[in-house]
């Protein structure tokens, strides 16, 4: 009868101990990581409200609001849908920042030539 040498398995290359192993978990699909603006909870709430009200279009909405009034020269009402905005999306509320980078709110109304 022949004998077959079978050396011992190394238990951190063990099939079974990588299955039981914890694996490392990853981001979730909509985190931003380090990139995310804080928010507080006042904000939050409104943009939660305002996506409840007008559902995946939210953010666009937002983003009317915010350009009106930015129009009217209501810098105030700007910046808290602006702020909206970028709660819900934040790449849509950069390319409406940079826009309105150029037309610098004066005074009532009244834009930067």
């Amino acid at each position: 009868m022949t004998v077959h040498f079978a050396a011992a398995r190394c238990t951190t290359r063990s099939p079974i101990a990588r299955a039981l192993a914890r694996r490392a978990t990853g981001h979730a699909a909509n985190d931003n990581g380090d990139r995310a603006q804080p928010t507080n909870d006042k904000m939050l709430h409104a943009a939660l409200r305002h996506f409840a009200n007008h559902g995946l279009g939210a953010a666009l909405e937002a983003r009317k609001l915010a350009e009106a009034a930015f129009e009217e020269g209501d810098l105030r009402a700007y910046e808290w849908w602006l702020g909206v905005c970028r709660t819900l999306d934040a790449r849509l509320a950069a390319q409406l920042h940079r826009a309105t980078q150029n037309n610098a709110l004066i005074g009532c109304g009244e834009t930067a030539p």
